[in-house]
C-alpha cells in the first residue's frame, strides 16, 4: 500500500511540473488582496502617468479598493524588479503595468499571472509586437494605444500641418521620444512612413525630443542649429512645450504626442495643428475597472484599444474641439 502511495505521489509531482504555466496553471499558490492596486507607471515626474495613476486611484477607492504607485522613473530593469518584489510581497491582486520595454517585462508578467494576479496591460503593449492591442502574454488584460497606430496618426497630423503653413517641400522634424525603448523606435518608424507617403514634405531631422519640458527644450536648440527653418515639428507634449519656448518668434507649427488641458488649450488657440487625442485619466479608471473585475473571478474583454474611449478615433483638431467639448482630463 505504502508503495502504491509513493508511486501516485510522485507522478502528481511530474504532472505538477509539467503543468504549462500559462495554460491555467497557477504556480504561486493565489494574488493577493483583491482590491488592491499596484501601479508600475513610467515616471512619477510624468505627467501623463500621474492622470493615469489618478484615475486608477480614483475607481479603486469608488470599489473599496486602494493603489499604489511603483516609480521607475523611465528605467526597464527597475520596473522588472519592481514587479518582482510586489509579486513576493502578496500584497496586490491587481496589477496595472505601464512598461517602459514591453520585452523586458514579459517574463515577471507570466509570473505575476501564475501567481494569480489580475494584470492589465496599460497604454503599451507588454512583448515583442507595437502593431497590435491583442494581449501578447496569455492571461492579460490589454488596454493599450497601439504604438505604430499612434504613430500614423502623429504622422498624418503632420502633413495636415504641412498643407496648413504652405511650404514647398515642408521641412518636418520629428522629436522621438527615447530611442533606447523598442516602443518609440516602432512609433518613429509608423511616423516618418506616414509623412514619406505625403506629397511635398521633408523629413529634415529625427532627434531625441524625451519626455520633459527640459529634454524638449535641448532638442529644439539642436534642431534649430542645424535646421533654422523648419516648419512642422513633431513630439510628445512635454516635450514641445519646452521646444516652443526655445523658438518663440520662429512660424513653427507644431503637433504633439499629448492630450493634457494645455495641450487641448494650444490647439485651440492654433499654436500647434492637432494631437491625437486620449481621455488619460478615464483610460486609469478603466484599466482598474477590468483588473478589479477581473480579480473577482468576473469575465472581462480581454482587448481594448483606448482611442476607442475617445471620440474621432482619438484624433483632435482645432475644427473638432468645438463640437467635441474636450478640454483634457490633466496638468502638464
Amino acid at each position: 500500500m505504502r508503495r502504491r502511495w509513493m508511486a501516485a505521489a510522485a507522478a502528481l509531482v511530474l504532472l505538477t511540473s509539467c503543468a504549462d504555466p500559462d495554460e491555467g496553471g497557477s504556480s504561486g499558490g493565489g494574488g493577493g488582496d483583491a482590491k488592491s492596486i499596484a501601479f508600475f507607471g513610467f515616471a512619477k515626474a510624468n505627467s501623463f502617468s500621474q492622470a493615469t495613476f489618478e484615475g486608477v486611484k480614483e475607481q479603486a477607492a469608488k470599489e473599496g479598493g486602494k493603489a499604489e504607485f511603483f516609480d521607475s522613473n523611465f528605467d526597464a530593469p527597475t520596473q522588472v524588479r519592481q514587479i518582482q518584489d510586489a509579486i513576493t510581497s502578496k500584497r496586490f491582486g491587481v496589477f496595472v503595468l505601464q512598461a517602459n520595454d514591453g520585452a523586458a517585462v514579459v517574463p515577471a508578467v507570466r509570473e505575476a499571472v501564475r501567481n494569480g494576479i489580475a494584470v492589465v496591460v496599460q497604454f503599451t503593449p507588454v512583448g515583442t509586437r507595437y502593431d497590435t492591442a491583442e494581449p501578447q502574454v496569455p492571461g492579460t488584460i490589454s488596454l493599450v494605444d497601439v504604438p505604430t497606430r499612434n504613430g500614423e496618426r502623429l504622422g498624418r497630423l503632420g502633413a495636415g500641418a504641412c498643407e496648413a503653413v504652405k511650404a514647398e517641400p515642408c521641412q518636418v522634424a520629428y522629436l522621438e521620444g527615447l530611442k533606447t525603448l523598442p516602443l518609440d523606435n516602432a512609433r518613429t518608424k509608423a511616423v516618418v512612413a506616414a509623412l514619406e507617403k505625403a506629397p511635398d514634405v521633408k523629413v529634415v531631422a529625427q532627434i531625441e525630443g524625451g519626455y520633459t519640458r527640459d529634454s524638449g527644450r535641448k532638442a529644439m536648440q539642436d534642431l534649430l542649429q542645424a535646421h533654422p527653418d523648419v516648419d512642422v515639428v513633431i513630439g510628445s507634449s512635454q516635450a514641445l512645450f519646452g521646444a516652443e519656448n526655445v523658438a518663440k518668434g520662429k512660424d513653427i507649427l507644431y503637433v504633439g504626442n499629448g492630450a493634457s488641458r494645455q495641450a487641448v488649450t494650444a490647439v485651440r488657440e492654433g499654436r500647434w495643428h492637432g494631437i491625437p487625442y486620449l481621455p488619460v485619466r478615464t483610460a486609469g479608471a478603466k484599466a482598474a475597472e477590468l483588473g478589479l473585475a477581473k480579480a473577482r473571478g468576473e469575465d472581462v474583454a480581454a482587448s481594448t484599444e483606448i482611442s476607442s474611449l475617445a471620440p474621432n478615433d482619438g484624433v483632435l483638431t482645432k475644427d473638432l474641439i468645438a463640437s467635441s467639448g474636450i478640454t483634457g482630463e490633466y496638468d502638464e
